[in-house]
């Protein structure tokens, strides 16, 4: 989960300028009152909704288009990531207002995905959902410092565990020899842990849906791999604050070579933007969209399990070019168990199932 607090507009900026610079009496609470009080009442003021986007950045790895067994497979990712923010605002004739976000999140995902045997348009189709349950912390401080040199302080937390929303999904999957195409779908249902006065969730509180298209380019023979998935989301209202965050594009890439039948190690690295404003009750405050890049490197193992192949991926992404969001870092440890089912007499490297979420 990324979480971002921002405060922008000549409303906010003249009530703390008016509150904290006033001739009247006023104690100190009240200052550290008026510094708190966007913290609390304007937490929806950031890039998507509380700065959390419906796109898991670096979701799709290696191996996302190509097709694999007919049959059940199932897969379970562990996900961290941490991140914080220091954004920094200076009001005319005042001091400055920092606010400094942080919010850890870990959870793990679980997928079950059934891919048909009888191809559809000539692609083989796959579906699957996928829950999460896991932790979110998240913190905010703030620090208003007046034109005299003296600075206020104040801080909240928030703390939530629990199920996140559910993630239904499907995908056609096309395979030309090296070459492998995929288009894909998914929603999110929105049946987390969510509640719109509190910092810290498991869920968006409101639905979205995404799709888009990846390539993988496989070679067996030479044993390298790269794949590439862009995707757009588009997110339905929140009921619970009449805010409705922007559309969002997305890019997920993943290359590696083999080492040996078994093993391949390479680079991985996402992009995300928010390409169109956020609409409702706080964006009157301004769009706020949002951006963030990462990269990283990542492992992969091949392995039987069973009649199965098995597959253990660790990948790890450091963010950077972040703007009104958190940057920091996430990482993914992704193990899958393919179907059983093989063609007659097929030879070839192990496939893990790729589904979104």
């Amino acid at each position: 989960m990324h979480e971002t607090v921002s405060f922008s507009g000549p409303n906010i900026r003249q009530m703390m300028r008016d509150v904290c610079r006033s001739d009247r009496p006023l104690s100190s609470s009240a200052c550290v009152i008026a510094v708190l009080l966007p913290l609390t009442f304007f937490d929806g003021a950031s890039a998507d909704e509380a700065g959390v986007s419906f796109w898991l950045q670096g979701q799709f790895g290696s191996f996302a288009a190509a097709p694999s067994n007919p049959g059940w497979s199932f897969e379970s990712t562990f996900y961290h990531a941490t991140a914080a923010a220091n954004p920094s605002l200076s009001f005319v004739r005042g001091g400055g207002f920092q606010a400094g976000v942080k919010s850890p999140t870990d959870f793990v995902m679980v997928t079950p995905t059934y891919v048909f045997a009888t191809p559809i348009l000539g692609a083989q189709a796959a579906i699957g959902m996928t829950a999460l349950y896991g932790r979110n912390t998240t913190s905010v401080s703030a620090t208003l410092t007046g034109p005299g040199g003296a600075s206020l302080s104040g801080s909240r937390s928030d703390y939530v565990l629990g199920f996140g929303d559910l993630y239904p999904a499907a995908t056609l999957k096309w395979n030309q020899d090296v070459h492998n195409f995929m288009l894909y779908a998914t929603a999110g249902v929105p049946v987390g842990v969510y509640d719109p006065t509190r910092l810290a969730s498991m869920g968006l509180g409101h639905w979205a849906t995404d799709a888009g298209v990846g390539y993988t380019y496989l070679n067996e023979q030479v044993g390298f791999e790269w794949s590439a998935v862009v995707g757009f989301t588009y997110n339905f209202i929140n009921p619970y604050t009449q805010y409705r965050s922007g559309i969002d594009a997305h890019l997920d890439w993943a290359i590696s070579p083999y080492l040996t039948e078994k093993l391949h190690i390479g680079a991985v690295g996402y992009v995300y933007n928010q390409v169109t404003g956020d609409s409702g009750a706080s964006p009157a405050l301004g769009g706020f969209r949002s951006r963030v890049a990462g990269v990283g490197p990542q492992i992969g193992f091949f392995f039987p399990v069973a009649d199965r192949d098995g597959y253990l991926n660790l990948r790890a992404y450091s963010e950077f070019d972040a703007k009104n969001r958190l940057e920091g870092w996430t990482a993914y440890v992704t193990f899958s168990v393919e179907a059983a089912e093989r063609k007659p007499g097929e030879q070839r490297l192990a496939r893990p199932v790729t589904l979104p979420r």
